[in-house]
């Protein structure tokens, strides 16, 4: 398909996106399970993905991690039973208590600022919506914080003009791993339509969606397609998506080099790689080898932000750190 006369590999430009790839969030999950596994080792209960990576996933599971979507799925256990850095309901905290289980709790600290900030509005009598994606588990996490019905789930503009109150206490938190242009276009809707609304204190938008989605825009323009390296059930790799095709360029999300589409490659001299936030180096390198088998690569890193956040383990993994 690539070859050319003499068998000699076309060229091919790769710019590569940096920030890309594990965030600290990520990070501090991946750990605990871990951790978890030499302290007390396996098995050891993870409730729902600990990230949203298959790879990882079954990295885990080799180790003896068992992965479950309810907890009622678990047996009775003194094993260790971590939920995910997506962050759950209180009900499942309270389900986890009632059973005994040594629950740890690996949610993102940047969700549980949300969780915080939907709490305080809501003690403070606001009415709270939540701009998010509906099913994801952050946002199913973050509205089970409150009692059912206190908080409105806003995805679209469109959600936005069908509320029928015209309430004076409002204050909105918005889903950790949006697209920044959509999400700025939804608040900014809410604004227009609610002016006394109250908003996060600090952007919700975690810094590692922003930095990716920079890194993105920037690179881009400048290539003929851009590949995204992440699960299709991860937000933030879906916006990554999306931000490189609103910015011109046609996208593919994979999960690893073995769902490339070469039919799209066919002529391309240029092209833009990144990971979302629950993407392993490992799978980036290994589709950067894929390439080069079919073109004559060369690589240049494109950096928009230096990242150097780090979080602590959570405190029933804190001592063997």
């Amino acid at each position: 398909m690539n070859a050319q006369p003499g068998g000699a590999k076309p060229p091919l430009k790769i710019l590569l996106c940096s920030p890309r790839g594990f965030c600290a969030g990520v990070v501090r999950a991946i750990d605990a399970v871990e951790r978890a596994l030499a302290k007390f080792g396996p098995p050891v209960y993870v409730r729902h993905e600990i990230v949203h990576n298959r790879y990882v996933v079954e990295s885990l599971k080799s180790k003896g991690a068992i992965f479950v979507e309810e907890l009622e799925e678990i047996p009775a256990t003194d094993a260790p039973v971590i939920f995910s850095a997506h962050g759950v309901a209180k009900s499942v905290s309270t389900e986890a208590k009632e059973r005994n289980f040594l629950a740890i709790d690996a949610t993102c600290p940047l969700v549980t600022k949300v969780h915080r900030e939907a709490e305080i509005h809501w003690r403070r009598g606001r009415r709270v919506l939540l701009v998010g994606h509906s099913g994801h588990p952050e946002v199913v996490g973050t509205m089970g914080q409150l009692p059912e019905g206190a908080v409105i789930l806003v995805e679209s503009i469109a959600d936005i003009e069908a509320l029928q109150f015209d309430e004076a206490s409002l204050a909105y938190v918005t889903q950790t791993t949006l697209s920044l242009d959509d999400s700025r276009e939804i608040v900014e809707a809410l604004q227009r339509r609610f002016p006394a609304i109250v908003g996060p204190h600090k952007e919700d938008i975690c810094y590692a969606t922003t930095n990716r989605q920079a890194a993105v825009k920037e690179v881009a323009p400048n290539v003929d397609a851009v590949i995204v390296v992440g699960s299709p059930n991860s937000s933030n790799s879906q916006r990554l998506r999306e931000v490189a095709e609103r910015a011109g360029a046609p996208a593919q999300l994979v999960q690893g080099k073995g769902e490339i589409d070469w039919s799209v490659f066919g002529k391309i001299s240029s092209l833009g790689i990144t990971a979302g936030a629950s993407a392993p180096e490992v799978l980036v390198e290994e589709i950067m080898d894929a390439f080069a088998e079919r073109y004559e690569i060369s690589v240049e890193t494109v950096s928009t932000a230096d990242e150097s956040v780090s979080f602590p383990l959570p405190k029933e993994l804190r001592a063997m750190a």
